[in-house]
């Protein structure tokens, strides 16, 4: 079934992007302008993470498991905006989305919540946010596409240091790439270079996607048993698949028959 013709649609029009919206066998989705997927929710649970990359991308919990403070840079239908709202209760999660059109798709269509003590959800530019920023997360997502692309403006050398800065003493950056971009090594360079080579990927289910953790410190645990271990604790808890991630993590990152080598 072509894009076009999917049950349902919506378009808000405005400066930046057209936002689609669709549905389709009880799944939801955003789109920017083009057929490719941005966000997508189960419409009978929508706190659940629909799409592999967005899975993947909570890997960091196998180094980093109690967040307390998140900083979103892209909100989309806010799948792991709602997700942290939702599964880590004692966690304050603020969003910043360029694009108001998102933010109330988002709000409209996908069951992103109100502002409230702990969810922030602002209008704002993610690259100039983190720049002013100093220490005020220990989890900073990035997750800036447009239509196209990686938004170059959230993938500079510069963003990438003024993240670090951004993050906690034991704060974790968590990056989604593509690894279909041409520029997928040049940024993946510029993420090692800010953060001394304490960098992971775990490639998403789908082929394609990429999450990469890059940390403050070096991640712990790196042996295969103790990550496994943690891996069972956190997919009991959570109900994404950990296990798999500990084995994909092999994939694109040194090792050796014990241990990640990071």
């Amino acid at each position: 079934m072509s894009f076009m013709s999917k049950l349902r649609q919506r378009r808000a029009r405005g400066d930046d992007a057209i936002v689609q919206v669709s549905e389709e066998n009880g799944i939801r989705s955003l789109y920017l302008g083009t057929d490719t997927v941005q966000s997508s929710m189960r419409i009978a649970d929508p706190f659940a993470l629909v799409l592999s990359y967005t899975r993947a991308m909570m890997g960091f919990l196998l180094f980093h498991p109690s967040p307390r403070r998140f900083l979103m840079i892209g909100l989309g239908g806010g799948s792991l905006a709602k997700f942290a709202y939702h599964r880590f209760p004692s966690a304050l999660v603020t969003v910043i989305e360029t694009n108001p059109k998102v933010v109330a798709a988002a709000r409209s269509f996908f069951f992103v919540p109100e502002n409230d003590e702990r969810f922030t959800v602002l209008v704002d530019d993610g690259a100039e946010h983190v720049r002013i920023a100093r220490a005020s997360c220990d989890v900073l997502v990035v997750d800036g596409f447009d239509a196209n692309s990686q938004v170059e403006s959230l993938a500079s050398e510069d963003f990438y240091s003024h993240c670090r800065q951004a993050l906690d003493a034991d704060g974790v950056l968590v990056v989604n790439l593509w690894s279909t971009d041409p520029r997928f090594d040049t940024f993946l360079q510029r993420i090692e270079r800010v953060f001394d080579s304490q960098v992971l990927c775990l490639p998403a289910e789908r082929k394609g996607n990429v999450a990469v953790f890059a940390f403050q410190r070096r991640p712990t645990p790196t042996r295969w048993e103790q990550l496994r271990a943690r891996a069972r604790t956190l997919e009991e808890r959570y109900g994404l698949e950990f296990v798999q991630f500990v084995g994909r993590l092999e994939e694109l990152n040194a090792h050796s028959e014990h241990r990640l080598l990071v």
